[in-house]
This record gives structure tokens, C-alpha cells and sequence, in this order.
């Protein structure tokens, strides 16, 4: 599973990527500046006008490499992606969990749990770090409020239910989200959360960075042989991959918040790198974009140990394990999905 490490990203429009043997080649103005084996390869990403040739398609289907389009601001348009490894089997019982209430609520409210848990460990760990008394305590009591969410959404046996607990946890994390933030710029304090378009810096980071994980989570369904549409918390939408969406729940506050707000408190991205439209929607420059994908990458390349499984491995292979955990559950291997929990 190593080779599920790394994505490549492409931000420059008018690029084309055209296949080379076994590998990627990536061409601007007709000439080819990177060239890439498709076996260090998890994903593509292309942002904006970015062509692909069919050839390159095809071996990427085949190769378990997905393919994702997206506009110029992350937000996703389509995936290219080839046949699915799994089993039918497992399909045919993740449909049928999917369709029974009781059944899909018993997974929901795990992976729900898992992301009010990790929501409060980042508020603890910023609290900890907080040299400023005013903000350790406004961390400090919404990590309190979150324990409440927590053990209703552990008790909670309604889908409708789980999703107002979540709601709810959402708000109460987001509205401490700016006493994290350690840098004086007015720009990158966090009034609520903004989508399509993003309103502010921050929002347009934590957008970005949310679409960078969905990617990945839908490649590890896919790569699991789930269907990577069929979610349990997320219910069908023409479009939407639900299940991605449940996955990358637990994985929001560890890795694409905590990557934002270490990003502004080292000043790695500053207020500067963003432009508002005539519309109010905010973008990130070229440098910013590039930055943000470098650091995604290295973060995904850290060594931790997996709560559950008790061995070392990286943060992008984790997505992995937890996709693969899931089809054991639904196979019966495992009793209840043992959703990630950072500690």
C-alpha cells in the first residue's frame, strides 16, 4: 500500500498530460517539463483548463490511479476513474446497510463521534500551546460543550438526529475556531463558515484543503472496492460521493484544519496571497495554491501510529487503512467500524 502516497497536482491551465510508457508526462507549450512513473502515483489532480489525453485515461483506469477535475478554486467537477477491484459482494451489502436506517446510523454515529473526538483535541492542543489566558479558556469551553455533542452522538439512534448533533458540534467548534489563530491579521479571523464561495481567506483554505481530502477519500473507497457514492451519514445526491464524504469526517479537524491554522500561525501564507472577486468570493494566488499543495503533501508523508491497528504508517496511508477497515466491518470481520481517533 505504499505506493498510495502521493498526488499530483496541477495548477497551471493550459497544461496537457499525455501518456509516456508507464508514466505521466506533463507538457507546457508542447514541451515536456516533468515526467512521472504512474506506480508512485495515487491520484491526479487537475485544477482549471487542464487536458488529459485518452490514452492516459485508459492506464489510469486500469492502474487504480484516479483522475479528478476540478475548476480553478478546487471545487470538484468530475473523476475519471477505472474498474473497481471489489468485490460485488461487498457492494451488494454496503447497498443494503445503506438503504437500513438502524444499520447506517450505527456506522454514522461512530464516524460523527470520531470527528466531534478529534474536533476537541484540537482545541485542547491549541489550548495547550495558547500563551494568552483569554483564549486557553474560550478553547477550554468549547472542548467542554463538544463532550455533550460527543456522548449524544455515541447514544444517538436516528440518522435526522446524528446530523443536527453534528450540526451542532460543527457550530460550537467553528465559533472557537479564531482563538486558534495566533497572527494580528484581521483577515484570518474565522466569523463562520462559507461556501461556494468561500467569503474570507480562511474559508477559502479550509475549502480548498476539504477538496484535496474528498479526493483521497474517494480514492480509498474506490481502492477498498467500495462505492464510493453510497454514504450512510451522507444520503444520495446525483454528483455527490457520499461515502468519501463519511470518511473524511473524521480526518476534517486533524488534517485539513490543523494544516490551515499551522500554515497561518508560521506565516507561511499570509493575507496578501488571497483576492476578493467583484462577487465577494475570495481566491488564493498561484504562490499560495502552491504552498498550500506542497504542505498537504509533506503532511501526508508524516509517520504516526494508527490507534487502532497499534502500527506505524503515514497519514495518507491511513485514509487507506480506514477505507479497508470499513469493508472489513461490512464484510463481518470486524464488529463496529473503529473510525480514527487522534491522540
Amino acid at each position: 500500500m505504499k505506493q498510495h502516497l502521493n498526488t499530483l497536482f496541477v495548477t497551471t491551465e493550459g497544461t496537457y498530460l499525455a501518456k509516456d510508457g508507464m508514466a505521466v508526462a506533463v507538457r507546457m507549450e508542447k514541451k515536456t517539463r516533468l515526467r512521472i512513473p504512474l506506480h508512485n502515483l495515487d491520484g491526479i489532480v487537475c485544477f482549471g483548463r487542464v487536458g488529459v489525453s485518452p490514452s492516459l485515461m485508459a492506464i489510469c483506469g486500469e492502474s487504480g490511479v484516479t483522475i479528478s477535475m476540478t475548476d480553478a478554486h478546487g471545487r470538484f467537477r468530475a473523476a475519471i476513474i477505472g474498474y473497481s477491484p471489489g468485490n460485488v459482494l461487498l457492494r451488494r451489502t454496503q447497498y443494503r446497510v445503506a438503504d437500513d436506517p438502524s444499520k447506517s446510523c450505527e456506522i454514522a454515529r461512530i464516524m460523527v463521534a470520531a470527528k466531534l473526538a478529534n474536533c476537541r483535541a484540537v482545541l485542547l492542543r491549541a489550548a495547550r500551546d495558547s500563551r494568552v489566558e483569554s483564549r486557553r479558556s474560550t478553547l477550554t469551553t468549547a472542548a467542554r460543550r463538544l463532550v455533550t455533542n460527543l456522548e449524544a452522538a455515541r447514544a444517538c439512534d436516528s440518522l435526522e438526529r446524528l446530523r443536527g448533533i453534528e450540526g451542532e458540534g460543527a457550530s460550537t467548534y467553528f465559533e472557537a475556531f479564531s482563538a486558534m489563530v495566533n497572527v494580528p491579521e484581521d483577515a484570518f479571523q474565522f466569523t463562520s463558515r462559507s461556501r461556494r464561495p468561500p467569503l474570507d481567506p480562511l474559508n477559502a483554505l479550509l475549502s480548498f484543503l476539504y477538496a484535496l481530502l474528498a479526493h483521497d477519500a474517494r480514492s480509498a473507497c474506490e481502492a477498498a472496492g467500495l462505492d464510493a457514492a453510497v454514504g450512510f451519514l451522507h444520503r444520495d445526491r446525483p454528483g455527490r460521493p457520499g461515502l468519501a464524504l463519511d470518511l473524511m469526517e473524521e480526518f476534517r479537524p486533524f488534517l485539513a484544519d490543523r494544516l490551515a491554522l499551522s500554515l497561518i500561525n508560521r506565516r507561511q501564507i499570509s493575507a496578501s496571497g488571497f483576492t476578493t472577486s467583484p462577487t465577494g468570493a475570495v481566491n488564493m494566488n498561484d504562490a499560495t495554491r502552491k504552498t498550500l499543495l506542497k504542505a498537504y503533501q509533506v503532511r501526508k508523508q508524516k509517520t504516526m501510529l494508527h490507534p487502532f491497528l497499534q502500527e506505524k504508517t503515514s497519514v495518507g496511508i491511513m485514509i487507506h487503512l480506514q477505507a479497508r477497515l470499513l469493508a472489513r466491518h461490512l464484510r463481518g470481520d470486524v464488529d463496529a467500524y473503529p473510525a480514527f481517533v487522534w491522540r
